[in-house]
């Protein structure tokens, strides 16, 4: 569970501070993560979340919403048969903590700053 997102600086993941863009795959969480351009989320960027097979990606696309999913990456997730929920990083946060509280299998990958 996401216990808090300040805007732009930390997202706190069950009493852990990370000051950079993380992902959340079951009950790890990958910290530190980087994507391979970054402001755009390619299939190179989520394998590991393509290997997990959610049922549903939540995608925080930063806080003013500047990291962009491609149309390549989107098909490749529809056609791993998992739902996309990309929005404002403080959105995505709400989005996937109702997910996961209602018992969804779901998967994380959050853009803290811009």
């Amino acid at each position: 569970m996401i216990d808090r997102y300040d805007s732009g600086r930390s997202i706190r993941i069950d009493g852990e501070t990370f000051h950079h863009d993380v992902k959340i795959i079951g009950d790890v969480v990958v910290g530190n993560w980087w994507r391979k351009q970054g402001h755009r989320l390619d299939v190179v960027d989520i394998e590991d979340i393509l290997d997990f097979r959610p049922e549903v990606l939540v995608i925080g696309t930063g806080y003013a919403g500047q990291m962009k999913v491609p149309s390549a990456t989107r098909t490749v997730l529809e056609g791993a048969d998992i739902r996309i929920e990309a929005d404002e990083t403080g959105r995505a946060v709400q989005i996937f903590n109702r997910l996961l509280g209602a018992g969804h299998n779901v998967a994380g990958a959050f853009h803290l700053t811009c």
